[in-house]
């Protein structure tokens, strides 16, 4: 075959690929794509942001005002079982384990603390399994705490995260890599990113769940130029939100508190199907927190309902 011949060939061969991969994609319509039947909203809150003084008077007052679970911090590792049942006692399921970046330790330029850092992880999945959570919040790095830069951290995610996604699915949960604004972290800062990096992993470990991605709105108020495509840009990979009012004063408060719309993300969040929690991170401005409370996860409703 000659050089023409030869780029004939390939040219020919493309167009087939192109027409071939545009009819696949013809085949699903608008409707399919459209999940919004599916979606729901299921609230659930940190134990910080729950008004009460002890952990039984949080979890009571969760489900009085409507969540549908807490989310747990690091210090339940270890105590799933237990943790569990005081969620069921109160009637509310566990939603994930916020569990951060370990002071960077996965991915950092020191290699000695890379494997204990991952071993505390496979942990924390072994407990987001006995809850019956969705998942372990796992930040690669914040700012200051590695020395490797963008292209590196990634590429040493994708040397050990297929193996603790492996894990994590084993275990009948997911790490869900956490998007953090500019201000926070230099890696990993939008939701699309975040789904790149699972789908790459799932690929790479040979398995269809054990990772994926969640959006905080607060950060997304950043670092997103819309928070419905961003939400729609994860799909299916998206195991987790986290709802706090954006940069505007005042920052990362309870929905209904600043200025922000959630409206945008919603409709996102109604057309991908979503049907995981959507969990309080934030803080209160007010000074009768219980009320505050309340009227928060009332503004949530009426906003999922406008969109």
């Amino acid at each position: 075959m000659n050089r023409r011949d030869f780029f004939g060939a390939s040219a020919a061969m493309g167009l087939g690929l192109t027409t071939a991969a545009s009819t696949s994609f013809a085949t699903q319509t608008t409707e399919e794509m459209d999940k919004r039947a599916e979606a729901k909203l299921r609230i659930s809150s940190q134990l910080g942001p729950a008004p009460g003084n002890s952990l039984e008077e949080k979890l009571e007052k969760m489900k009085k005002y409507g969540c549908d679970a807490v989310e747990y911090h690091g210090d339940c590792v270890g105590k799933g079982k237990e943790m569990r049942k005081k969620a069921e006692d109160a009637g509310l399921e566990v939603s994930v384990i916020c569990w951060g970046s370990h002071n960077g330790d996965l991915c950092s330029d020191d290699v000695s603390k890379r494997q204990p850092g991952i071993d505390d992880l496979k942990k924390a999945l072994e407990t987001a399994g006995e809850l019956g959570a969705y998942g372990v919040i796992y930040v690669p790095a914040f700012n200051g705490q590695t020395k490797l830069n963008n292209y590196e951290i990634r590429q040493r995610l994708m040397e050990f995260m297929p193996d603790v996604a492996k894990f994590a699915n084993e275990c009948g949960t997911s790490v869900i890599l956490e998007p953090l604004c500019r201000m926070e972290a230099f890696f990993l800062r939008q939701v699309a990113d975040g789904a790149s990096i699972s789908r790459d992993v799932l690929r790479a470990a040979k398995i269809d769940d054990g990772i994926g991605v969640m959006g905080d709105f607060y950060h997304m108020d950043t670092e997103e130029t819309s928070q419905m495509g961003a939400f729609i840009s994860a799909g299916s990979l998206l195991k987790h939100v986290h709802l706090a009012g954006g940069v505007e004063n005042p920052r990362r408060t309870y929905p209904g508190e600043n200025s922000m719309t959630f409206v945008d993300g919603f409709r996102g969040l109604k057309y991908i199907g979503y049907n995981k929690f959507c969990s309080f991170e934030c803080g209160c401005a007010g000074e009768d927190k219980e009320k505050a409370f309340a009227q928060s996860i009332q503004f949530l409703r009426d906003q999922w309902a406008e969109a």
